[in-house]
């Protein structure tokens, strides 16, 4: 742009000298048609350098025009985004919102629910005292009454004695109908308690979508854990029509897929989904389907259990030794690669107690998959924030809690769930994998554990 000012500057300034020389003083001498050829010759160059000049300046002209044309457009393009992420994050401030008002409301009511479970087994424990107490002064009177008869079998039973034992008896139907009342708002009350903890558990999986959302790449660090689910566990408050597994539930007469209550043997009475296969239910303590939960959990999660019983949950490293430990157990794992090809294997095992870390021994009974964990060796539970002793790498390298052994990758039913897509071997190796003594590796898409007396015939 300069230069072009420039030139405009020079030119006026030569074609005025020109004009100056053409009407110089008339006693200057005329000059030679030569020099006036050489005059015009100039002129015509200088003319034709203007010409070329405004064809340039055009071009340029119309260059800039499309170049403000194409920012103009930019600038439209960018103010509608920007309209429509406005939009998008108000919606989003104003689900925020209503999910802390549903979640504020659902805290509430779950102080509710606990205040009144309280209160149901504080007066149902006070109805039981009233019950014994009432059946061993009837035991006194009965043998009153049968020392009465014996001595004088002639004399008519006193009046008060038959009212004392009318009144008991109004007494024990009082006490049935209200035991039979109590129970009946014990299983409303565990429905409220499940739908809570599946609203709970919704919520929870959002709040950590907007958390990864918006948190910046940084160094590695223990996973974010979630409040363990206790499956509607109670006091252990004496039960008699509760049964201690499945495999009762089933000689009953339940034979239907579904959550049961259980209580085993110096138990508390908790929730577990009995899957029935040819003639015999199983208990299920582990299930993962679509990789909606979260399995890097922390030690005190599979201690007690987390996730939903209708969807993918662990059990509980607490419950399911107090199944085992009622009688000889068999463990099955069910495998479903993404070929939809199912695969199985049945073990004989023993499970220690929490003092030994949940040390599992196992001994290999049939199958038709190649067998991936160790036999007839101590394997002890560990996860990322609770390491047994001598496998100090193994939980935080790789995700979910496990019974390790030598090797971290040998297998892991509990690791981290991976799409068919993820193809890094990095990745990979911390996925859901089966990978057999001799090599092979099955990439795993749903997985299945349960538990099931010897005593009764396996499933295939």
């Amino acid at each position: 742009m300069y230069t072009i000012k420039l030139f405009l500057f020079i030119v006026p300034l030569v074609i005025s000298s020109r004009i100056d020389q053409d009407y110089s003083p008339l006693d200057s001498v005329s000059p030679q048609p030569k020099s006036r050829f050489a005059m015009l010759d100039d002129v015509k160059i200088l003319a034709n350098g203007l010409l070329q000049l405004g064809h340039g300046l055009k071009d340029f002209v119309h260059k800039t025009k499309g170049q403000i044309n194409d920012i103009f457009e930019k600038l439209n393009i960018f103010d509608q985004s920007f309209y429509d992420l406005s939009l998008q994050t108000n919606e989003i401030k104003e689900e925020e919102k209503n999910l802390r008002k549903t979640t504020s409301k659902l805290q509430v009511k779950n102080e509710e629910v606990k205040n009144m479970s309280l209160e149901l087994n504080s007066k149902l424990e006070n109805v039981l005292e009233e019950k014994i107490l009432l059946q061993q002064k009837v035991r006194y009177l009965e043998e009153q009454l049968t020392n009465l008869i014996k001595n004088q079998p002639e004399i008519q039973e006193h009046p008060e004695v038959t009212s004392l034992k009318t009144f008991v008896e109004q007494q024990d139907n009082s006490i049935k109908d209200l035991l039979q009342t109590v129970e009946e708002q014990y299983k409303q009350l565990n429905q409220q308690h499940s739908q809570i903890k599946e609203i709970e558990n919704q919520l929870r999986r959002t709040g950590i979508q907007e958390s990864t959302e918006n948190s910046l790449p940084a160094k590695p660090r223990a996973p974010r854990t979630t409040p363990s689910l206790h499956f509607n566990e109670t006091k252990n408050v004496e039960y008699d029509d509760i049964p201690a597994d499945c495999t009762t539930i089933y000689n009953k007469g339940e034979h239907t897929s579904g959550i049961y209550s259980i209580r085993p043997s110096d138990s508390q009475v908790f929730n577990v989904y009995c899957d029935v296969k040819s003639g015999s239910s199983w208990t299920l303590i582990q299930h993962r389907i679509d990789g909606s939960q979260n399995f890097n959990e922390t030690w005190e999660n599979y201690k007690y259990g987390f996730g939903r019983l209708d969807g993918e949950f662990w059990l509980g490293l607490e419950k399911i030794y107090s199944i085992v430990k009622q009688s000889n157990y068999i463990l099955r794992i069910e495998l479903e690669d993404w070929k939809n090809t199912k695969h199985y294997i049945e073990y004989s095992f023993h499970l220690g107690n929490h003092e030994t870390n949940y040390k599992l021994h196992l001994v290999e009974i049939t199958g038709n998959v190649p067998n991936a964990l160790p036999e007839n060796k101590d394997l002890e539970f560990s996860t990322w924030d609770h390491k047994a002793k001598g496998h100090f790498n193994c939980p935080e390298s790789y995700s979910g809690g496990w019974w390790w052994h030598d090797v971290c990758e040998e297998n892991n039913l509990n690791g981290k769930y991976n799409k068919p897509r993820a193809k890094t071997k990095p990745e990979k190796r911390r996925g859901i994998c089966w990978k057999s003594q001799n090599g092979r590796l099955y990439s795993i898409k749903s997985t299945k554990m349960l538990i099931h007396p010897t005593d009764s015939e396996s499933s295939e």
